[in-house]
């Protein structure tokens, strides 16, 4: 690990949205098998590697999550999030993003874009540095590369 960097500050929140936590079991066919600790794991993993501090927040309650962001200013440098529902509906977590004011990359597994076309709409794209969508779990590692890139682009 990298202890310079990590004292400079490279943290990043990791914002998991409702069902989520079912990952592994619900609908494998358009999920996959990967837990969410499995990716957890492996976010860990490559965070500490590059000497950079990850924190994890699921919640299946909107407002949870909106309290997570808010406790996460002053801490975080950078944010991944991976609304699942609340994507398509929530304007107090898009909020929460635009209040936060940390370079965000969305995320979601399956491409939201292939599927019904109520989840073609991203309350949070329009407030995010850039969303990836489609990979299954590897779109979580595409997501860390991308805030590392973001956090190494303003030198932390």
């Amino acid at each position: 690990m990298n202890k310079a960097k990590r004292d400079s500050g490279r943290r990043i929140l990791v914002v998991n949205g409702p069902n989520l936590n079912l990952l592994g079991r619900r609908e494998p066919d358009q999920y996959g098998r990967t837990t969410l600790k499995e990716i957890e794991d492996e976010l860990r993993s490559c965070a500490d590697s590059r000497g950079a501090e990850i924190r994890f927040i699921q919640s299946n309650h909107e407002g949870e999550l909106i309290d997570a962001i808010h406790k996460a200013i002053g801490w975080a440098n950078a944010m991944i999030i991976n609304a699942a529902g609340l994507t398509h509906s929530s304007v107090g977590l898009r909020d929460a993003v635009v209040a936060a004011a940390l370079p965000t990359v969305e995320v979601h597994l399956s491409n939201i874009y292939r599927r019904e076309e109520f989840r073609h709409h991203s309350l949070i794209a329009g407030v995010a540095a850039g969303q990836i969508t489609g990979f299954g779990a590897f779109s979580y590692r595409l997501g860390i590369e991308a805030v590392l890139h973001l956090l190494d682009k303003k030198g932390l």
